[in-house]
């Protein structure tokens, strides 16, 4: 009868751990969820403006590249007619002044491109860090389910080694630190 009894608390102990481990390991993959989410959205408008930038800087280029054709043309125009020249130097400088202007932004709108590529950069590793924290904490509460069933410890033991794994990215991912997982990503990717 008193093993019976020990039989017992032992179970109701293991199911304990278990509960307590499935109910940390879900709130903490709801709320890395939401924050993926939200870096997710903030990745699509990232790369909705770095699109934009990148189409003005196109515009910008088109726009220089034709006020060089016309700058050419009027110097054409000038060496053809030396007598009318000086008519022609108004346009000249004109077309200068807009070349410059059009050198200046087209370059400014480079680099705006640019930086809003290396924020998507950026995004996308946070985002990987939370992928693999709720690819960890998801095997983990699974573990734990076959140790509630099996009323073993040895999956209770496996869940707490891919709870571990997985609380350490889903730290990651709110913290921003740059765990080197390009390997991980890969192979899962």
């Amino acid at each position: 009868m008193e093993v019976e009894i020990s039989v017992e608390a032992e179970k109701k102990r293991l199911n304990s751990l278990v509960a307590m481990t499935v109910v940390l390991l879900s709130v903490l993959m709801g709320l890395g969820k939401l924050k993926d989410d939200n870096i997710v959205q903030t990745r699509q408008l990232q790369k909705a403006d770095a699109a934009d930038a990148w189409a003005e800087y196109q515009s910008k280029k088109i726009k220089l590249h034709l006020t060089e054709a016309g700058l050419r043309q009027a110097e054409m125009l000038a060496l053809a007619n030396p007598g009318r020249a000086d008519a022609l130097l108004p346009q000249q400088n004109q077309l200068k002044h807009e070349l410059l202007r059009y050198q200046q932004e087209s370059q400014a709108l480079q680099r705006k491109a640019e930086s809003k590529e290396r924020g998507m950069e950026s995004l996308n590793a946070r985002h990987d860090l939370f992928d693999i924290s709720d690819a960890a904490l998801s095997i983990a509460v699974a573990c734990a389910a076959v140790a509630a069933l099996s009323a073993n410890l040895l999956p209770l033991f496996a869940a707490w080694a891919f709870g571990g794994v997985g609380v350490l990215f889903w730290l990651a991912g709110f913290a921003g630190w740059n765990l080197r997982i390009e390997w991980l990503v890969a192979l899962l990717g």
